[in-house]
């Protein structure tokens, strides 16, 4: 039980670490860009590593690949941290750093959320639509595929990401509004929130006792009040001019 509470308490505090740094954020980008643009890149990918650390100690009470939004964090946590492909930078990444927005001049993108009950404010952070189907769609023939995750669990979390966070649905919208499948970005930041969520509760629930000052301040948030509605979503069109 130690174990874990360490875990949960790594976990709080990265989240902790990510939101003061997504604050510092709005100042630094005005003084140094690539500073800015990296220092919350670094933050979110220590989100997803110290979420794939719980993992490692509480698989056995929690099924992670039994929801999308809890293996999709599993997902994006191992193609970040192998890192053998240039798949899942961030918009800020692929747009701001080295002012690459001016290979997109005239491109129209499509931003896509989800609505989070009981959040007064949302931070976002997004990646490709495409870069989750070119690490498990076997159709695509993606020299990206993830190699490590067999063939029918792959197959699973394709089906359950095209239901559960509606990425069909998104992408028939796009389809419909011409939109290439590159220029589609996802909010992964509602998946993030719907994982802690699932792994919160359940670890509660089987007696877990939070413990330190960060993972107390978001015991109650990720237990009882947060809740992300993943039958509705949102899209924002956003040219580059």
């Amino acid at each position: 039980m130690e174990i874990l509470q360490l875990a949960v308490r790594r976990l709080a505090n990265s989240m902790r670490i990510y939101v003061e740094a997504h604050c510092e954020f709005q100042r630094l980008k005005y003084i140094d860009k690539e500073e800015a643009i990296d220092n919350l890149d670094r933050a979110f990918e220590s989100k997803l590593e110290a979420f794939h650390s719980l993992y490692d100690v509480s698989k056995d009470r929690v099924d992670y690949f039994s929801s999308a939004d809890t293996a999709s964090v599993i997902l994006m946590r191992n193609a970040i941290h192998h890192r053998d492909h240039l798949l899942f930078k961030s918009w800020n990444h692929e747009m701001a750093l080295d002012e690459k927005y001016k290979n997109y001049l005239g491109a129209e993108f499509l931003l896509v959320d989800y609505p989070v009950l009981g959040a007064p404010s949302k931070m976002r952070y997004f990646y490709k639509l495409e870069d989750f189907y070119l690490r498990i769609d076997e159709s695509l023939s993606s020299p990206y595929l993830e190699k490590k995750m067999g063939a029918a669990k792959r197959r699973s979390l394709l089906e359950k990401i095209n239901s559960e966070l509606r990425f069909l649905d998104i992408k028939a919208y796009a389809e419909s509004e011409r939109y290439p499948v590159g220029q589609i970005y996802i909010n992964v930041m509602p998946i993030f929130i719907s994982a802690i969520c699932r792994v919160f509760g359940a670890l509660k629930e089987s007696g877990l006792t939070f413990s330190g000052y960060d993972a107390k301040v978001y015991e109650e948030p990720f237990t009882n009040e947060l809740e992300v509605d993943f039958s509705k979503f949102t899209h924002m069109p956003l040219r580059i001019v």
